[in-house]
């Protein structure tokens, strides 16, 4: 390869980097603001000394190594399907490796689901407890602007999620440089503490963790709720994957995050170790006090940033999600001509605004958001954990001895963690775990209610050959121009088509019988994506083909279709069929009847098939069929 485009390739790859750095890590970034005070909260009721300081400082510090650096970086990360991360594509990267009659499908569907869903909690507490941490900075400069904590950090949340219509891809090109200043100041506020009281570079080794342990036995674990903070972002990081690839997101990490946190929680270390009173908010004791402003602004800023990790995860999960048949179809904007992953969902934009909003109103405080903080991310780390194992066995071929070696280190520290977080759910972990049970809730009604809908369906369906002999004997008009008929069935007669005959009595002189399937894969190559048979003169059955995280469209579609026989002209002379489901109450009850009515209002209010699919809406034609559900 020519020096010129090795230099353009580095070039674009420190570019990426650098925007990785401002959606990536800003949840793991803004950490040191509130998780070494929790540490030593009065809940846990462990004195500030030496040797207990020490002993969390490691404890910290070896978490950073285990779960994010082996675990999620050069463990989790090796589970790229296609380019894409997240619990849901690491779900889909097992299944495919199963048979579909393989039992255990359904329970590891189940599970996968509900670890989704709880990053849903986490995308809503999140940007309260991180935003609000930082304002509240503006207490310590002056306790007199303690009554402007909850309005202005209400304000910031409004703007962010404002902002985020944007795109991911030019947010973290504004928040990359802010979160380099960040991690930059991190480093800068912890060395000098860390050359006045070099002795805090003990807790580099292990040692003082498991002294701590020892000595406190029970009460380690509530400490241990505290420093579960310090790598909160990590799953979130996993779910951002498809945003950026894998390299830039290890570059930024180990170049500059890892180093920046681990200087500044020695810092913050030595600090407590020589003034113990200052647990009550050691981030803001480290700074001096002609600089305490301009940081709560940089922190105010920084947490913003930390909130951005969560949000394009929450929006790269709802496409997989209606991709999967998990959810009903809604409006998915894409921000970037060059990037498919870099999308932006409305809905789930202003849900995660309104229940952020109500939760920095109904805690008050980030110390309070701290009980309700871990929960959902631990349960998630769990879910992951058992997923990376059926991955290293199933789809990596990793012998049962290295597969149980590797899950096990990993378990132990994730229901290590668990364990400490539990405690917190009468606190406020019931919060996410409320909102993920919600979520759960909607996603199996959805799915159950349109898979009992496709088989009532089904029931009526016409063979195709009884459907041709029947128009040969009623010679119905055959009149000219090209029809598609977007059916979810590949077998028989579109009701669509049937409903045509039935009411108009013609039949168009090209017929595409189009039946669009979503494959357990992010992506599906262009060699494989369309399939089409003519079953009977000008009558065309077409099979396509898509990833989750792909945009089917049909025009496209039809373009490529050209090649295989279809006499695919124009989409502006192309009429398309879409059938209108009118759901009704039916003898048979496959769900409870609340069960069923709220599937009927999704059903009612998800976007429309030719909105979805890029079909000109003046080019649609649908015709409606009663159901009963």
């Amino acid at each position: 390869m020519s020096p010129p485009a090795t230099e353009t390739r580095n070039r674009r790859l420190a570019l990426t980097a650098l925007t990785a750095l401002g959606v990536v890590y800003g949840d793991i970034g803004t950490s040191p603001l509130y998780a070494f005070r929790e540490c030593f909260s009065a809940g846990a009721g462990v004195a500030v000394t030496p040797d207990n300081v020490l002993g969390v400082l490691s404890m910290i510090f070896w978490a950073l190594v285990t779960v994010v650096s082996v675990k999620y970086l050069a463990y989790v990360m090796r589970a790229d399907h296609h380019g894409e991360g997240g619990i849901l594509a690491l779900m889909t990267l097992v299944l495919a490796s199963m048979s579909r009659t393989n039992e255990r499908r359904r329970i590891l569907i189940a599970i996968g689901l509900f670890g989704a869903c709880l990053l849903y909690g986490d995308g809503m507490i999140t940007p309260a407890i991180s935003v609000l941490s930082a304002v509240e900075g503006l207490e310590v400069a002056t306790p007199a602007l303690a009554r402007w904590v909850i309005p202005i950090a209400v304000a910031i949340l409004c703007l962010l999620f404002a902002f985020q219509r944007r795109g991911s891809g030019t947010v973290g090109a504004i928040f990359g440089p802010v979160t380099v200043v960040w991690f930059v100041c991190l480093a800068a506020l912890g060395l000098p503490w860390i050359v006045r009281v070099p002795e805090v570079l003990a807790a580099l080794s292990p040692l003082p963790a498991l002294e701590f342990f020892l000595q406190h036995q029970e009460r380690s674990f509530l400490v241990l709720g505290g420093v579960f903070l310090v790598v909160t972002g990590g799953e979130a990081l996993y779910a951002d994957m498809g945003h950026f690839g894998p390299r830039p997101i290890r570059i930024g990490w180990f170049a500059l995050v890892l180093p920046a946190l681990a200087i500044h929680y020695f810092g913050q270390g030595a600090l407590l170790i020589e003034q113990p009173e200052a647990v009550a908010n050691p981030f803001y004791r480290l700074v001096p006090d002609w600089a305490l402003y301009p940081l709560v602004a940089l922190a105010t800023l920084a947490t913003v940033i930390a909130s951005q990790a969560v949000i394009t995860g929450a929006f790269s999960l709802t496409r997989q999600a209606v991709q999967l048949g998990f959810l009903p179809r809604v409006e998915i904007r894409h921000t970037s001509a060059s990037h498919a992953g870099q999308i932006y969902v409305p809905i789930v934009n202003w849900i995660l605004l309104f229940a952020t909003v109500g939760l920095v109103l109904g805690f008050r405080t980030s110390e309070g958001l701290a009980g309700a903080y871990g929960v959902a991310v631990v349960t998630t780390m769990v879910i992951t954990t058992v997923l990376g194992f059926l991955c290293s066995r199933l789809v990596w071929k990793w012998s049962l001895v290295a597969a149980v070696a590797a899950s096990a280190c990993f378990l132990a520290i994730d229901l290590g963690f668990l364990a400490a977080n539990v405690i917190k759910i009468p606190e406020g972990g019931w919060f996410p775990l409320l909102v993920a049970g919600g979520v759960y809730f909607l996603m199996a009604t959805w799915r159950k209610g349109h898979r009992n809908l496709e088989r009532r369906l089904g029931d009526r369906r016409v063979p195709f050959q009884h459907f041709v002999k029947d128009l040969e004997e009623h010679n119905v008009l055959r009149v000219p121009g090209l029809a598609v008929f977007l059916d979810g069935d590949p077998t028989g007669v579109p009701h669509t088509l049937l409903h045509n005959v039935e009411h108009n009595k013609v039949v168009h002189e090209h017929v595409v019988m189009l039946t669009i399937v979503v494959r357990e894969v992010p992506h599906v190559s262009h060699d494989e994506r369309l399939e089409v048979v003519e079953v009977a003169p000008g009558f065309f059955r077409a099979l396509a083909y898509f990833g989750f995280q792909d945009e089917p469209s049909i025009p496209t579609l039809l373009r490529e279709a050209r090649a295989q026989g279809v006499p695919y002209e124009d989409v502006n002379r192309t009429s398309f069929f879409l059938g209108r489901e009118t759901l009704v109450k039916g003898s048979r009850h496959a769900m409870s009847w609340w069960r069923e009515a709220l599937f009927v209002v999704l059903s009612r209010n998800q976007r429309t098939a030719d909105e979805y699919f890029g079909v000109p809406a003046n080019r649609v034609v649908e015709l409606g069929v009663q159901v009963p559900v």
